[in-house]
């Protein structure tokens, strides 16, 4: 997520995510102790303990033991657990990328009693340790490094392989390309409650053929980087769980009905004080969800939950254990809403949690003592988010806990018993803001630094963003914002440059700061004279219902470019619009959109720049495109029709396509592809490739600049800014 901090952050949902995903590293910066009264954080290199509601601070591992002469050093500290009785942390550093994100590094134990620091895995390469972890009794740390599973037992100083067979195709622990883009799944391995065995994910993509990138430039002779990546209608890797006894290192196969090459499993979990795990399944087209219990000792499962949708089933965000494990929370979206269920463990038993015509946008807190369950909604404005509470045993009325009075996007980190929350508030006027409050009187810890203080002093920008809604054609009511040139005269006629991303896998039209400012443009476009638009298209993972989300299911392409041309053909009516100096622009789902909209409808739209475009439907991973689109296996007809390849030969504006040639995400044979229509078309355009840069394009020295600058050029030329 990338303004030039918050901007680009609000950028990164579609620049590093999955053609678009909005899925991304969120770890936040505190750790809550269990007593719901403290947080532990990282400060200034050191570890220290912060006591609520007075902010007492205290020192738990300080830089003077963190590098004492006869430890091993760890360098600066990334991120840290602390073992369940406190006595121990286990620091990560040295973090390197694994694709999007820094999972792979050091990892060091350090004794907060006597100081002593030691680092984990020494035998192994530098930096290539994952996904480290505490046993329930602190007494050892279990990691993946080079796709086998280790464990150091701590007080012998020795360690051990659970697997042996990892190799780059074999994974044991972790998982493969497809697996962390897609399902968000990264960390492929979990601890049993008592430290004795460990359950696992093992992919096998030994039958995946790579794509093969090449590199022109860091060598006098090109070479090929290979990444394995399963196209639309090519098989996915196989999968299966293990449960692997730490003593022996013997691992029992989970016996999980179906083929494990047609069939996914998303997420995995222990269930609490029991030997045995829950999991979902998916199956190949994710129109069919199950959920299975399985017993460690004999690998024997059984299916507890099954759920069906005519278009996909969401990924499940995890499993929530209540009612001393005999309970779970899981969502779904069966009644045309996502809601929180929770559910036997037996499957037998349901209770809706969360009733009525809204979607829960994520839950918060299970609070069992207080019988309540936190979440956040937004029932009236699909554009913000609040926090709302209700009873935890079903049937109770939602109850509204963020102050109505602040109308914007609320996101909130709760204690685990629901007595403090950091609690932040943004618009699209007011940069992010926070403050630390106590949730059962709802009021701020001081009134000094309480968003109520902050918002006095913060003077307001007079050119706000503006929302709106726009009624097409179609009857659709569609959301959207707007921000006005400076000094602006209705009496003149502006030109309008729209942001678009328009896939099921990230909004662009939120009530959050970064809305209405483009992170490309080398300047200011209000003073320059731009209108800047962003209209939010059905089949956006906007809190709208199961309809709006799922009607796009086979219609990339054509649905959410039909909404955004629409939107945009009233927008033209509106007197201050230059109908003739109208541009549009998105990367990644954004570029495929930009392509689709100067193609299909050139009529509207006179300039276009594209980022890194899926140009081709079928040339994109699986399991995202078949989620979205249907089994290709079946008939290709919509893959085909909602392409930018098809509509290619309508171009009449001004392109400029953009795209890295080491993109792994959106392959640069997509721009090959779409060159040679362009090209057999006889439709000039402009191009920019860089060379090796991935999907975000910002490696090496001066791309980011000359990124920005090579956008603004062209805009500027042929849409130019200012009110005539």
């Amino acid at each position: 997520m990338n303004l030039k901090n918050l901007i680009f952050k609000i950028a990164l949902v579609f620049l590093f995510g999955s053609y678009g995903s909005a899925m991304a590293q969120r770890n936040s910066d505190i750790k809550w102790a269990k007593d719901g009264n403290s947080y532990y954080q990282i400060n200034d290199g050191e570890i220290v303990a912060i006591t609520l509601p007075k902010n007492e601070r205290k020192v738990v591992l300080g830089r003077d033991v963190i590098y004492k002469s006869g430890n091993d050093n760890p360098g600066d500290i990334k991120d840290f657990e602390l073992s369940d009785d406190g006595k121990k942390a286990l620091i990560y550093a040295n973090s390197k990328k694994v694709w999007r994100y820094e999972t792979r590094g050091e990892y060091f134990v350090a004794d907060l009693n006597t100081g002593k620091i030691t680092k984990i895995g020494k035998d192994k390469p530098e930096s290539s340790l994952m996904f480290a972890k505490f046993s329930p009794d602190g007494n050892k740390v279990a990691y993946v490094s080079k796709h086998n599973i280790y464990v150091d037992d701590l007080s012998t100083q020795s360690s051990k392989a659970l697997t042996t067979d990892g190799t780059d195709r074999m994974i044991n622990g972790t998982f493969d390309w497809v697996y962390e883009e897609e399902f968000d799944c990264r960390d492929g391995f979990r601890w049993s409650p008592d430290g004795q065995t460990i359950a696992y994910w093992q992919i096998n993509a030994t039958k995946i053929r790579n794509f093969l990138m090449i590199n022109n430039t860091d060598s006098i002779y090109s070479y090929n980087i290979p990444v394995e990546y399963p196209k639309v209608g090519q098989d996915p890797s196989a999968c299966r769980l293990g449960f692997v006894n730490v003593t022996t290192a013997t691992t029992t196969w989970v016996a999980t009905p179906g083929d494990m090459v047609q069939h996914y499993i998303p997420r995995m979990e222990w269930i609490p004080s029991t030997s045995e795990i829950i999991f979902q399944q998916l199956n190949r087209e994710q129109n069919e969800s199950k959920l299975f219990v399985a017993n460690a000792q004999t690998g024997t499962v059984k299916n507890i939950y099954s759920e069906t949708d005519k278009a996909w089933v969401a990924v499940g965000s995890g499993f929530q254990w209540i009612n001393n494990g005999k309970e779970f929370i899981w969502s779904s979206e069966k009644d045309g809403w996502n809601h929180q269920y929770r559910i036997s463990k037996d499957g037998k038993k349901e209770i809706l949690i969360t009733k009525g015509d809204y979607d829960v946008i994520e839950q918060s807190l299970v609070d069992e003592k207080n019988n309540l369950l936190y979440f956040t909604a937004s029932p009236s404005n699909a554009t913000q988010k609040y926090l709302y509470r209700t009873k935890l045993s079903g049937g109770g009325k939602p109850e509204m806990v963020t102050p109505s009075i602040l109308t914007g996007t609320h996101n909130y980190e709760i204690s685990p018993t629901g007595s403090f929350a950091r609690h932040t508030y943004t618009t699209a006027s007011v940069p992010p803001m926070t403050e630390w409050m106590n949730l059962n009187t709802l009021t701020p810890l001081t009134m000094e630094g309480s968003i109520t203080n902050q918002l006095g002093r913060f003077k307001p920008s007079k050119n706000k963003v503006e929302f709106f809604k726009v009624t097409t054609e179609d009857g659709i009511v569609l959301d959207g914002w707007m921000k006005k040139p400076d000094n602006f005269d209705q009496t003149k006629k502006y030109p309008v440059v729209f942001y678009v991303y328009g896939e099921p896998a990230g909004q662009t039209v939120t009530d959050t700061y970064g809305a209405g400012q483009n992170f490309l443009y080398a300047g200011d476009m209000a003073k320059d004279g731009y209108i800047y638009i962003s209209i939010e298209n059905r089949g956006a993972p906007a809190p709208r219902g199961r309809e709006w989300r799922k009607s796009i299911y086979k219609n990339i392409g054509i649905l959410n470019i039909r909404d955004q041309a629409m939107a945009a053909k009233k927008i033209l009516e509106w007197p201050f619009v230059d109908k003739d100096r109208i541009a549009v622009w998105g990367w990644s789902g954004g570029g495929s959109s930009t392509l689709n909209l100067l193609f299909q409808y050139p009529e509207i739209y006179k300039t276009g720049i594209a980022i890194a475009a899926v140009g081709n439907q079928l040339t994109y991973d699986n399991v995202y495109q078949e989620r979205y689109m249907g089994s290709p296996l079946k008939t290709t007809e919509a893959y085909v029709k909602g392409s930018p390849v098809t509509y290619a030969k309508n171009l009449k504006g001004n392109l400029l396509y953009i795209h890295g040639t080491g993109d792994d995400n959106v392959h640069y044979q997509n721009a090959e592809m779409l060159i040679n229509e362009l090209i057999k078309y006889g439709k000039v355009f402009q191009m920019m490739s860089y060379p090796n840069r991935t999907h975000s394009i910002n490696e090496g020295p001066g791309t980011g600049q000359h990124l920005v600058l090579t956008y603004t050029q062209f805009l500027q030329k042929n849409c130019p800014p200012g009110g005539k």
